[in-house]
């Protein structure tokens, strides 16, 4: 992006900022475009910076949950000496915390033993008549029935099987708690296991009580979570933690923040995506929110929606008008420094008309930029099922060496979703800390200019090769300016990204030094 000189003087002592001369020989023409040399002369050396250590995680599927539960269970069993019915009252007890059960059984087993709801070892089980005719009468219905009709759980008292079948039943109805389900005698503390529920419900109220025991493996333990998206089945499990938001990314495809489940958000943390979704509530109603579907053409007036993913608009016959539609300014000498808030009037921010304005600004990037994303991942879907093999058949490549579209726009939805969420960053960013957004929006601004560069070129440029004529050295032209500007895109956003996590402190580091 081509900048005045006077934006960046505060900038001069930063030794790793491009000088202008470098910036406009990119932009100049296309060899000097993709030329390797002005391509590493955008990095920004003070912002190499380690990334946040990759924290290991798996995601489970049913099946690894009950493996998983299979093999913890039968480990505290073999520790403890118990029976895996036993066992498994223990483990859900202190939320599948295998240590922490461990140390609190060796400590004092009566103790546990009363919390969990097991029978003491001084407890003697009721025994049994002598005879299996003998006739007994069940407390719950009041009717005689012979022995063989009755169970118990590890407490002793017998309940007839029809009895005890409609009070697991009964239970399982009620939810989750079922897991906890006692002995139906009052006075009595000891919990029904899993052996007897196995033994004695039928099928249906079975499978509901397996499903809730799945989910108080995954609910009640601090390292595993559900993934939000809809309908996924999987879990994720983290093996270590620290105080950074994790990105984890399900079986499904979809891509979450471990820390507060919201789709993936980086590089801005929790606390903002929550204050932003909070403010973007809270104006909903507003008339500003009509701007963002529709805009007005800059010459002719005509209204105008959106349906690619490019901010490059052409306004329809006979008006043709060419602009950006995030900034409306001609797209003809477009500079791209229309992610700029400009404060007209710095003494008014407390006003609310400019705050509404400064609000409005932010959003209608952020907005405008999900909805490219959501274009994008369209695409995406196209370009795999569709155009790969139709540009294949008509240049007679294969697939892998058609790879590079695919990443192009695997590239184009990452970077919307990254500079999307850096509206959100900058709207937050304290306006008094004027050194910060002015480096926030030149990052911001080096980015965003890539990005448009290459999404024009995939979303353009890529569509006269699915037909037959085109000329296979235009071809090879298209294919190297698009792998050149994928890799120079994701160098912008990388050390975007970088810059945003660590709190622009390169800026601080800049100026002390």
């Amino acid at each position: 992006m081509r900048q005045d000189d006077s934006d960046y003087d505060n900038f001069a002592e930063f030794s790793y900022l491009s000088s202008d001369d470098d910036l406009n020989a990119v932009e100049s023409d296309d060899q000097a475009e993709f030329d390797s040399d002005n391509a590493v002369a955008f990095l920004l050396d003070e912002l190499e910076a380690a990334l946040p250590p990759e924290l290991s995680y798996s995601v489970l599927t049913e099946s690894d949950i009950r493996g998983r539960i299979d093999d913890d269970v039968a480990q505290l069993s073999a520790v403890l000496c118990l029976p895996k019915s036993d066992a498994t009252l223990i483990l859900r007890h202190f939320d599948w915390d295998a240590s922490k059960a461990e140390d609190s059984w060796f400590a004092d087993e009566f103790k546990v033993r009363r919390q969990v709801g097991l029978p003491t070892a001084a407890a003697q089980k009721v025994t049994s008549p002598p005879s299996d005719h003998h006739i007994l009468t069940c407390k719950i219905c009041f009717e005689p029935h012979p022995l063989t009709s009755f169970n118990s759980a590890d407490c002793g008292h017998r309940f007839c099987r029809c009895c005890l079948r409609k009070y697991i039943a009964h239970s399982v109805n009620d939810g989750p708690r079922c897991l906890q389900l006692r002995c139906p005698e009052p006075s009595c503390k000891i919990l029904v296991g899993d052996e007897l529920i196995n033994q004695i419900a039928d099928e249906n109220d079975r499978k509901k009580y397996s499903n809730f025991a799945i989910r108080s493996y995954v609910e009640n333990s601090s390292r595993r979570k559900w993934c939000p998206a809809p309908n996924c089945p999987h879990a994720v499990e983290f093996m270590s933690f620290g105080d950074l938001n994790y990105d984890v990314s399900c079986l499904c495809s979809h891509s979450f923040c471990w820390s507060c489940s919201e789709d993936k958000h980086s590089p801005v943390d929790c606390e903002t995506v929550k204050n932003w979704s909070l403010k973007n509530a809270s104006e909903s109603q507003n008339e500003m929110w009509k701007k963002v579907n529709t805009k007005p053409c800059p010459k002719c007036s005509r209204a105008i929606e959106k349906n690619e993913g490019c901010m490059h608009m052409r306004c329809a016959a006979p008006c043709r008008h060419e602009f950006c539609w995030v900034c409306l300014g001609s797209w003809t000498g477009h500079s791209y420094s229309c992610n700029r808030y400009k404060d007209v009037d710095p003494d008014g921010l407390q006003s609310l008309r400019e705050e509404v304005k400064r609000y409005q600004h932010y959003y209608e990037r952020w907005a405008a930029n999900e909805k490219s994303r959501q274009i994008a991942i369209r695409d995406l879907k196209d370009v795999r099922e569709n155009v790969v093999s139709e540009i294949g058949r008509v240049h007679r490549q294969n697939h892998s060496q058609l790879m590079f579209l695919t990443e192009a726009w695997v590239q184009i939805v990452e970077c919307r979703r990254v500079l999307k969420w850096t509206y959100a960053y900058g709207y937050y960013l304290p306006i008094r800390e004027a050194a910060k957004k002015q480096f926030f929006e030149y990052l911001q601004g080096q980015a965003e200019t890539c990005l448009e560069r290459l999404h024009d070129c995939a979303e353009k440029e890529m569509k006269k090769f699915v037909v037959q004529g085109s000329c296979m050295h235009e071809y090879a032209a298209f294919r190297m300016k698009l792998n050149e500007l994928t890799k120079m895109c994701k160098t912008y956003f990388e050390n975007l990204v970088r810059a945003l996590e660590n709190g622009l402190s390169d800026v601080e580091t800049g100026m002390n030094g």
